[in-house]
């Protein structure tokens, strides 16, 4: 009998806690997770993916389970410095996890695409699901506001969704061609 594959559109916090459960029945090998880039921002000079982390940290049994979002036992010690710098710090990125988007911004700027990058992650982390992103290309979630129009980060973590929403619309583009798809098996 043949094994049942399973691909399943994935965002944050929730989808991952799902996914979690999810890999309990049915063997990694057979889920492709459709991960969500929108949200993802630059911040730092970083190119970060907080919903492709969340899913992979969470599947990885690394995610700090008090917040569902980052490293368990992460510090922030380099937020701290980066404040005392006078850099805006509202999103909060631990040591640990910053490692994570140093290395994808290194593989980036080498010229890999964010499909191939994240396959490289998940093999990195010992993950055998798959996950691809809608797009490699740049997109945006964007929120219009009475304040003005803020990124998706920008409305949900640092506005903590105060603003009342107008118009909700994407930035950037989507081609018809898929991202690169690589076994990371």
């Amino acid at each position: 009998m043949e094994r049942l594959k399973i691909a399943a559109l994935a965002g944050g916090v929730g989808a991952a806690k799902f996914l979690r459960g999810l890999i309990r029945t049915v063997p990694q090998e057979d889920v492709t997770i459709i991960g969500n880039v929108g949200d993802d921002l630059e911040l730092y000079g970083l190119h970060i993916c907080p919903d492709l982390d969340t899913v992979m940290y969470s599947l990885a049994g690394m995610v700090c389970r008090k917040r569902g979002w980052g490293l368990e036992d992460d510090t922030f010690n380099c937020l701290s410095i980066l404040s005392r710098y006078g850099l805006e710090t509202w999103f909060k990125l631990g040591d640990k996890d910053l490692a994570t988007h140093v290395y994808r911004t290194y593989l980036l700027k080498s010229g890999l695409r964010l499909s191939r990058v994240t396959s490289e992650l998940c093999r990195r982390l010992g993950l055998r699901v798959k996950i691809l992103q809608v797009t490699d290309n740049r997109l945006r979630t964007m929120i219009v506001t009475g304040e003005g129009t803020l990124s998706f980060q920008r409305y949900f973590v640092k506005k903590r969704c105060e603003p009342k929403v107008l118009e909700v619309f994407f930035d950037g583009r989507m081609r018809l061609s898929p991202p690169q798809v690589s076994s990371n098996r």
